[in-house]
Parts: C-alpha cells; sequence; structure tokens
C-alpha cells in the first residue's frame, strides 16, 4: 500500500499499460464521436424540395459583422449577470440567517426555519418564480431574482449548518471563554470557519444559481437565452439559431469556467490564510494559548484593582 493511494494498491506494469491503452481507446471513441457529429451537422440537407447549406456554412454565420447584435448580446449577458449577481448576494445573506435560525438551540425557532427550509428546497424555483410573478406583480426581473434568493439560500443555509456542526466543539468553548456571547462566537469564531471549509460547496451552487437565470425566459425576463434564442433568432431568422445557439453556449461556459476558478483561487488564498506568492506563512494561531493568554491578562487586571 503506498502513502499516496490510500483506497487502493499502486498499480504494477501491466495495469498501467492496460489503462494506458483503454485511454487511448476512450479518447479515439472521443475523438470519432465529436467528428460524427461535426460531419452531420456541416452536411447541406433537403427541406421542403430545397438544399439547406450545411450548420458551420458562413451564410449562417454573416449576421456576427452586424454590431447591433453585438450590442443585444452584450444586454442579454449584463441582464443575466446583474440577476445572479443580486441573487447570489441575497443568498448567501440568507443562508447565513437560515445557518443561525437552523442551529439554535431553542425548538419554538430551530423547527418552523426547518418547516420552511423543507418547503423552499421542495418548491421548483420557475414555481416559485410563477408564484411571485403572478401574486406579488413585482416585474420578470424581481420574481426571477427572489426565487433564486429563496431556493439557493436555503440551501447554503445548510451548507453552513452542516460546516458549522462539523466544527470541533472546543471552537465555540474557546469563543465563550474569550468573554464572547453565544452569537457572537458563532459570528466571529465559528461562521468564519464554516464558510471557508464550505466554500466549494457554496461556489458550486452559485454556478448553478447562475445557470438557473435561464428560467427568467419563461416568465419574460430578457436574459442571456431569451434575447439570443427567441428576441435575435425572430428578428434575422431561424436560419441562424445554431449560430446564435453556439455563441450563447460559449457565454455560458465563459462565465462558469470563470466564477469555478475564482472558486479555486479563492480558496487556495483562504487555505493559505491569504499570504502573498514568495512569502511564507505564520504558524496558524493556537486558540488554547489565545485562552491562557486572554485568562493572565484577566487575572493581571484583577490583582492591579485597589482592593
Amino acid at each position: 500500500m503506498s502513502g499516496s493511494n490510500v483506497l487502493f494498491d499502486a498499480q504494477g506494469p501491466r495495469g498501467r499499460r492496460v489503462s494506458l491503452i483503454l485511454s487511448i481507446i476512450g479518447g479515439l471513441v472521443l475523438l470519432a464521436a465529436v467528428a460524427w457529429v461535426v460531419s452531420i451537422l456541416a452536411a447541406p440537407r433537403e427541406s421542403g424540395g430545397i438544399t439547406v447549406p450545411g450548420m458551420f456554412d458562413p451564410s449562417r454565420w454573416d449576421i456576427y459583422s452586424d454590431p447591433q447584435l453585438w450590442g443585444a448580446i452584450w444586454r442579454g449577458t449584463l441582464a443575466t449577470l446583474q440577476a445572479a449577481g443580486v441573487a447570489a448576494v441575497g443568498a448567501v445573506a440568507l443562508g447565513v440567517v437560515f445557518a443561525l435560525l437552523r442551529s439554535a438551540a431553542t425548538a419554538w425557532i430551530r423547527i418552523p426555519t426547518t418547516i420552511v427550509l423543507e418547503f423552499f428546497r421542495g418548491m421548483p424555483v420557475l414555481l416559485m418564480m410563477l408564484f411571485i410573478l403572478l401574486v406579488a406583480s413585482t416585474g420578470a426581473f424581481w420574481a426571477v431574482v427572489i426565487a433564486l434568493i429563496l431556493y439557493n439560500g436555503a440551501l447554503i443555509g445548510e451548507a453552513l449548518r452542516a460546516g458549522l456542526a462539523s466544527l470541533p466543539r472546543g471552537q465555540r468553548e474557546a469563543g465563550l471563554s474569550l468573554g464572547m456571547r453565544p452569537l457572537q462566537s458563532r459570528m466571529l469564531v465559528e461562521f468564519p470557519q464554516a464558510f471557508r471549509q464550505m466554500l466549494p460547496i457554496i461556489v458550486a451552487q452559485l454556478v448553478v444559481l447562475l445557470k438557473d437565470t435561464s428560467l427568467g425566459y419563461i416568465v419574460g425576463y430578457n436574459e442571456l437565452i431569451r434575447t439570443t434564442m427567441n428576441n435575435l433568432a425572430s428578428f434575422y431568422g431561424n436560419r441562424y439559431l445554431f449560430s446564435l445557439f453556439a455563441v450563447t453556449l460559449v457565454i455560458y461556459l465563459i462565465m462558469n469556467l470563470s466564477l469555478s476558478w475564482f472558486a479555486r483561487w479563492l480558496s487556495r488564498r483562504t487555505a493559505s490564510g491569504g499570504t502573498r506568492r514568495g512569502k511564507r506563512a505564520g504558524p496558524p494561531p493556537d486558540l488554547d494559548q489565545a485562552v491562557l493568554m486572554a485568562q493572565a491578562s484577566a487575572l493581571a487586571r484583577t490583582s492591579e484593582r485597589p482592593q
């Protein structure tokens, strides 16, 4: 058993050779599938007795020389980012509140919060958007944002609660021993550690939130997909559907991959204690030592008081 592979034994020469062969075969099959799809898309087809050019024909991409097209795509992208940004901030803030209420010691606070969380988690986001739009008449933008805040806030709250529950009990006791109130200990000592521990899950949920903004298409919000696949396709014609779909896909990939890269960078930076590259991080703080120093300071102040 090797030190790095704790779940399985290291492969021998024969196992490595078999893995290499299977990887090469899998890569070739994947390349063949991609080539087959590309050939189908590039081939011309018959439609109503008329030969229609393939999807990669220049006549299907000539609309991208129009600056007004890029202006419309930019407005749709900006609308998507605007809804996702507002909803992300609100979801994280609501998740903190839900985590506090869900982990409360008082049953009459914890039990109703649990019921509300399960309701928001079980309700479809699109149905929530339609309900908010029809009942509250908030408009398409706020219907999308409020529904995303409620749904993702419930999921982030559960993630933060799990992070709080996984912390050692000594973290809370150390905060209380320093004279903090229970809420202060929760916010200043426990929450930063739980948030850092659950950061990958939170960012993964924010990526889902960004993609769920496309549900605004149904409630009439002019986000990216509604702008490209509905408005622009209706204006320029259905022959440009594939090119508009391809550009929309690339934009979504850029946004999601950028957010994932930022999450990995933030995780490395918080894990390293926020030190710059090339500088060594100092030793981690010792909470036991901090408690002893606080007790010594308290005893010194007590001894200095006049009897």
